[in-house]
C-alpha cells in the first residue's frame, strides 16, 4: 500500500462548534479542506496500536465520498482497523454505541445534523472519542490548533472502496470491515425497554402512530424497529429513505419541516402518537393528538417516571442533568422526587463527564435532545421508546400523561426564538450590550415583570474541574419566568441568536397564557435592543 503525502496551506476557518465542524457542503469540497481537518483529528488524538476507528454518516451528499476519504487517511495514519457503517450511514447515537461495544478509539460522524442537506446546503464532521462522547472543547481546542498549523495530509492510495457488501477487506496492513449499522444497535435498544409491552399497545386496533424520519438517517433503523420487530403496520414510517439532499427539506423537526406528521396529528382524524427524529437520528419530537411536548416537559416526564422502564428499574435513577436553556421543568421534579440535578451548557460534550462518573443516567437539552448512559450522544429512537413505554404500561394517551403531570408539578411554557442571519459583529454587539445591562437592570419592571437575578453563565465541571464560560445570559423574573440568550454553534452563515422564554403556571392552571408570553417576547427584545440591530420584524423561527 502506497501513502501520499500532501502539503497543505491551512485554512483558518477549522474551528469546531458546539456539535463539530459545519461548512457549506462547497467549502468542504475545497481541495484538501476535509483531508486537513481529518489529519488535524489524527494527530490531535493519534491511535495507538491496534485502534479500532467507527466511520459513518446520516447519508447526505458528499457523505459516501467523505467515508472513503475517512477511512483511507485512517488506515494511513496508523489505525488497525476500521468499521464503516454500510452504504456509508450510521446514526450518531448509533456510532457512540459501536464505540462502546467495539472499545473503539473513537468514531468520525459525516453529519451536520439537522442542516439542510444537498449540494447547496450543509456538511460536517464530528469527531466522537473512546468511550463514544464528543470530543471534549480541551480536545476541539487542540484540534483547531494543529488545523491551523498542518504541513501535509496522508491518505492510502486506493480506488473508492466499495461501501455496500457487508464484510471484511484489507487495506494496506489495516482492515476495513463493512458492518450492519442497524441490528446492533436496535439489540441495545431492546435490552433498555420491554419490548412486548410496547408491540402490544403498537398492535391495539384502537391505537395508530406516525414517526417521520424525515428522508434522514433514521429511516432504516425506525423500520427495522417499529415496522420489523414491534409490528407496527408498514406506512408508520415516513419518509423513511435517506437522501442525498432530505427531499429537498430540512432535517429539523420543527413544524415547518414536518408537514405531513403535523397534518396527520393535529388533523380532523389524528394519530394516537407521533414522532420524528432528524439528519443523523439524535434529536426527537414527540407530539400526541393537537399537542407537541416541549424539550423541558419532555424530559421532565421521564424524570417522573423512570421506574416504568426496565433499565431504570433494575438500577433507579443517578441523577440528571439538563442545558441552562432547557426549561426548568425537572428541576420541579428534582424537588420533589429528591434526585441529584445538574445545570449545563448548551452541547451533549458537557454531559459525557457526567455519564462517565455515575453522577447522571438521565439528561436532556432545549433542541429536542434527549438521552441516557447507554450511550454518550442524546438518542431520538431511545425517547421515542420511551414515551411508548410510558403509553403502554400506564395505559393513558399522551394528553392524559400531560396533564397528570402538570396537575402534580405545574407547568413551564416553554418557547424558542431564532434571529438568523445575523452578521457576526451585530450578534456579539448585541450580547455585548445585553452583559453590559446585567446588573443595571435588575429591580427593573418589563411587561409586567420584575428581573430579580441576572448572569453570565459560566460552568465548573464537578469532575475534572475544567471552566466553560460565556454560555449564554439569563435573566430571572417575577412571576415565575426566563429570558435566556445564546448564539447558536451549529450555524454555517451568519450568526444566530437564540432567545428561549419561558414562565410558570402553577398546578391547576396549565393553559397557556398568549398575553404573559407576548410580554416576555416583548421584554426579550427591549433587552436586547433587537429593534435597532433587526428591525421591528418578528423572529426567523419560533419553536
Amino acid at each position: 500500500m502506497n501513502i501520499i503525502i500532501t502539503p497543505v496551506q491551512p485554512f483558518d476557518d477549522q474551528r469546531p462548534g458546539t456539535a463539530g465542524l459545519r461548512r457549506p457542503t462547497s467549502v468542504f469540497r475545497q481541495t484538501g479542506y476535509l483531508e486537513t481537518y481529518l489529519q488535524a483529528i489524527f494527530e490531535a488524538d493519534p491511535p495507538l496500536p491496534g485502534a479500532v476507528l467507527v466511520v459513518g454518516g446520516d447519508g447526505r451528499f458528499f457523505c459516501r465520498e467523505a467515508s472513503s476519504i475517512a477511512v483511507r487517511m485512517a488506515i494511513a495514519n496508523g489505525f488497525d482497523t476500521v468499521l464503516v457503517g454500510q452504504h456509508g450511514l450510521m446514526s450518531t447515537p448509533a456510532a457512540s454505541a459501536m464505540v462502546r461495544s467495539q472499545d473503539a478509539h473513537g468514531a468520525i460522524i459525516l453529519s451536520a445534523s439537522h442542516n439542510p442537506g444537498g449540494a447547496d446546503g450543509d456538511f460536517g464532521v464530528k469527531y466522537n472519542t473512546r468511550g463514544g462522547g464528543p470530543a471534549s472543547p480541551a480536545l476541539t481546542d487542540v484540534i483547531a490548533t494543529r488545523a491551523r498549523t498542518l504541513a501535509a495530509w496522508k491518505i492510502a492510495e486506493e480506488a473508492e472502496l466499495d461501501l455496500d457488501t457487508l464484510g471484511e477487506r484489507r487495506l494496506g496492513k489495516g482492515r476495513v470491515v463493512i458492518v450492519d449499522p442497524v441490528k446492533d444497535y436496535l439489540d441495545l435498544l431492546e435490552r433498555q425497554f420491554d419490548f412486548p409491552s410496547i408491540a402490544g399497545l403498537l398492535a391495539h386496533p384502537d391505537f395508530r402512530m406516525t414517526f417521520d424520519a424525515m428522508n434522514a438517517v433514521t429511516g432504516p433503523y425506525a423500520r427495522a424497529l417499529f415496522e420489523e420487530r414491534l409490528g407496527a403496520p408498514s406506512g408508520t414510517v415516513l419518509r423513511g429513505a435517506p437522501l442525498p439532499d432530505f427531499g429537498g427539506r430540512h432535517p429539523d423537526p420543527h413544524p415547518h419541516h414536518l408537514t405531513e406528521l403535523f397534518a396527520d396529528l393535529f388533523g380532523p382524524d389524528p394519530a394516537d402518537f407521533g414522532a420524528a427524529s432528524d439528519g443523523d437520528g439524535d434529536r426527537n419530537m414527540i407530539l400526541g393528538p393537537g399537542l407537541m411536548i416541549s424539550p423541558g416537559d419532555s424530559l421532565a416526564v421521564l424524570a417522573a417516571n423512570v421506574g416504568h422502564i426496565p433499565a431504570f428499574s433494575r438500577r433507579g435513577l443517578a441523577g440528571v442533568a439538563r442545558s441552562m436553556p432547557t426549561s426548568r421543568a425537572v428541576d420541579r421534579v428534582s424537588r420533589r422526587l429528591g434526585f441529584a440535578l445538574h445545570e449545563t451548557p448548551t452541547g451533549w460534550k458537557f454531559f459525557t463527564n457526567l455519564l462517565d462518573a455515575g453522577l447522571i443516567n438521565l439528561c436532556g437539552e432545549e433542541s429536542f435532545g434527549t438521552g441516557s448512559d447507554h450511550v454518550r450522544e442524546k438518542d431520538g429512537l431511545w425517547a421515542v421508546l420511551f414515551w411508548l413505554s410510558l403509553m403502554a404500561t400506564r395505559n393513558l394517551s399522551i394528553s392524559a400523561i400531560m396533564e397528570d403531570h402538570w396537575s402534580t408539578y405545574g407547568r413551564d411554557v416553554f418557547q424558542r426564538h431564532d434571529y438568523e442571519g445575523l452578521s457576526a459583529d451585530a450578534a456579539e454587539a448585541i450580547m455585548t450590550g445585553l452583559r453590559a445591562r446585567l446588573v443595571p437592570t435588575i429591580g427593573q419592571v418589563s411587561g409586567g415583570h420584575t428581573i430579580i437575578a441576572a448572569e453570565d453563565f459560566t460552568y465548573v465541571d464537578p469532575i475534572d474541574g475544567s471552566v466553560a464560560s460565556g454560555q449564554g445570559l439569563r435573566f430571572t423574573l417575577n412571576p415565575d419566568s426566563r429570558i435566556t440568550y445564546r448564539l447558536s454553534g451549529t450555524g454555517t452563515l451568519g450568526a444566530t441568536l437564540r432567545i428561549y422564554l419561558e414562565y410558570y403556571l402553577p398546578p391547576g392552571e396549565a393553559h397557556e397564557d398568549a398575553a404573559r408570553l407576548a410580554d416576555l417576547t416583548r421584554a426579550s427584545r427591549r433587552l436586547a435592543d433587537l429593534d435597532r440591530a433587526w428591525g421591528p420584524h418578528g423572529p426567523s423561527v419560533v419553536t
